[in-house]
């Protein structure tokens, strides 16, 4: 992972939101994925947009992505996108979906991009470097006890069958727990502004980008068992501001 390649992820978000946003609460064509979640035109336009400019710059590296899959997925380095996370939001003309941008290095993202074209947040993440939140440095906030921890996740419609059960333990454990937010969790969390996430049923497309992110404030991503994150990990994610909250989630969770 190099500087360019950074400076290349950013040049991916901002063509992706110039592809998003004439679509914002406009009209659009809209249908149903197998999985039962909405994909909609801005969708497609936003990953082309980010493909495109991928197959002149890094012809070489791989691509993977939730609208038109993968190639190369076996090269040294691989783009993981999404190009709208939080379609639901888009749809209802909500602001806080965004898109993920993340490198893949020896099956560990070492670069993470989260970007919402609407509201204009970005936070870039990259492995050995403080993480930047609109240019400026971003820090998790020191939070060690469950019980005063505020933790977010999406929806209970996106856990699937069982797993709702065990996150209600942790989040009955919690301070507080805000529903609702997509991505735009993760980038409070290395803000600072929220202590933990917890989620599952998530693919790779949906965290690559937000482990760079999240540690680089300070914080910690591991899965439902407290082990570290890569390309091959299930779909439970624990995202932590402060490191010593990882045992204490995983403890209600299991």
């Amino acid at each position: 992972m190099t500087e360019d390649d950074i400076r290349l992820a950013e040049r991916l978000a901002e063509a992706a939101g110039a592809a998003i946003r004439p679509f914002f609460r406009a009209r659009f064509d809209r249908e149903t994925k197998a999985d039962a979640s909405p994909v909609t035109e801005a969708d497609r336009a936003s990953e082309a947009a980010m493909r495109a400019i991928l197959a002149v710059e890094r012809p070489q590296d791989g691509i993977i992505g939730e609208e038109y899959g993968r190639e190369r997925e076996d090269a040294e380095r691989v783009w993981v996108l999404d190009p709208i996370d939080g379609t639901r939001a888009f749809v209802a003309g909500r602001p806080l979906f965004g898109t993920l941008i993340a490198l893949v290095e020896a099956n560990r993202p070492v670069l993470g991009v989260i970007d919402q074209p609407i509201i204009g947040d970005r936070w870039v993440g990259a492995a050995g470097r403080p993480t930047l939140f609109n240019g400026a440095v971003a820090a998790t906030r020191n939070c060690a006890r469950l019980d005063a921890a505020h933790i977010g996740t999406t929806s209970p419609a996106a856990f699937p069958a069982g797993d709702l059960d065990r996150f209600l333990r942790a989040s009955g454990a919690a301070g507080d727990t805000l529903w609702g937010g997509d991505c735009h969790n993760y980038g409070l969390v290395a803000s600072g502004h929220l202590d933990a996430v917890v989620e599952s049923g998530l693919k790779l497309y949906d965290f690559a980008a937000l482990i760079p992110v999240v540690e680089g404030a300070g914080g910690r991503m591991t899965d439902w068992q407290g082990r570290p994150l890569d390309a091959d990990s299930p779909g439970e994610v624990i995202a932590a501001g402060d490191a010593r909250l990882i045992e204490a989630i995983a403890a209600q969770l299991n």
